[in-house]
């Protein structure tokens, strides 16, 4: 058994880096930075002047305009206001989705369909998962001015989408364009002045920052109607007092990924490059879900596995677990311990339920911790 534990789980929340408590620390302890930011004595000046400076930061780090910023609670608040307040600003009968995405659209695209009736129409996908730009573009010839939501960066398999090319095509037919990039964000360089996206989104979770915090972007020629209200905070956009040291914490950590993000890639792309070929060399019979073995079409710091079926399939993952590796399971399965995968169930149906597990790395993942895991592979397979 392990010394310690690895977690190799980064996919669902990281930790947060020393750098960035540091930022936050005097929002949550000096005695003249508690002020409500809607105040206008200098305690509420203080706090407000926190809040815009974290606000370029991101808008320069996207290169785009702070006030295409605003601050929410996550990604999954993002996803909703994007979809839920662009219906009742905008009307679309269609929303032009896939069956891979997370469930903050399309829990938010179901809640459309059965109080006012708008269709979902799921975009094809071949057998790893990509998107057909072909039955894509039809859809969005029979269907113009609906709206699309196409997640950046899958987080089950690591399946990605060129932005570029969707936007455009978003475009030509007068479509709006939402795409989920909570995993990509601190993962990939933005620039939003030269991407055809109206909505893109944050978690500060996601990229060494806090918990509860996260922001969306919203293009300019974009107008749409609070999904919170109660107050004139974020431009009469979001009601509420803001999470002021969260705020700083999100934008210090996106600083930090953004700085590093090209020896970050590198290291990442090394390390998966490492685990995949040494695991295919333990368990030839393995499969990698999705686009995992394509660089350019997968995400660097996710490998799903789907291993042999043996008699501890449903006890995979607390084998992980009892020997100090965290790591998440997803099978196309819908019943067991390793529970059901929806993105796995879209890809392959009823028909295959091999057991599978995601690896997500970091930047601050080793290649030691990747011997680890291996070893312990080799223990529970008994290889």
């Amino acid at each position: 058994m392990n010394d310690k534990t690895i977690y190799l789980d980064h996919a669902a929340t990281t930790f947060m880096l020393p750098e960035v408590k540091e930022a936050m620390m005097p929002f949550l302890s000096e005695n003249n930075k508690y002020g409500n930011p809607s105040s206008i004595h200098s305690f509420g000046r203080e706090s407000k002047i926190a809040i815009e400076k974290s606000r370029k930061t991101i808008a320069t780090l996207l290169k785009t305009s702070p006030a295409q910023i605003f601050f929410t609670s996550g990604g999954t608040e993002s996803d909703n206001t994007a979809i839920i307040s662009t219906y009742f600003s905008y009307k679309f009968s269609a929303i032009i989705t896939s069956k891979l995405e997370h469930h903050a659209v399309l829990h938010a695209a179901n809640f459309l369909n059965q109080h006012f009736g708008v269709t979902i129409l799921y975009v094809e996908i071949d057998q790893n998962g990509t998107i057909s730009m072909i039955d894509f573009e039809n859809k969005l010839k029979q269907n113009p001015h609906s709206l699309v939501s196409l997640m950046h960066g899958n987080n089950e398999v690591g399946n990605s989408i060129n932005l570029l090319s969707i936007g455009l095509l978003c475009k030509q037919y007068h479509c709006i364009f939402h795409s989920d990039t909570v995993q990509t964000m601190g993962h990939y360089g933005f620039d939003l002045s030269q991407t055809p996206v109206d909505f893109v989104v944050g978690a500060a979770h996601k990229f060494h920052g806090p918990k509860g915090i996260g922001f969306l972007y919203i293009n300019q020629n974009i107008t749409i109607q609070p999904f919170i209200y109660g107050g004139s905070q974020e431009r009469n956009m979001r009601g509420g007092t803001e999470n002021i040291a969260a705020i700083v914490g999100m934008a210090k950590a996106l600083e930090i990924a953004q700085n590093n993000l090209e020896s970050n890639t590198h290291h990442l792309i090394s390390l998966k490059r490492y685990f995949m070929t040494e695991i295919k060399k333990l368990l030839p019979t393995i499969r990698f879900n999705g686009n995992c073995e394509s660089e350019s079409h997968s995400l660097s710091h996710i490998v799903n596995v789907a291993f042999p079926s043996t008699d501890i399939d449903e006890m995979l993952l607390f084998k992980f677990d009892i020997n100090k590796i965290c790591v998440s399971g997803g099978s196309a399965c819908t019943s067991g311990a390793l529970g059901g995968s929806h993105v796995l169930n879209a890809i392959y149906g009823d028909n295959d339920i091999l057991p599978s597990v995601r690896f997500s790395f970091c930047s601050y993942t080793t290649k030691d911790d990747i011997d680890n895991v291996l070893n312990v592979i080799k223990s529970i397979y008994k290889l």
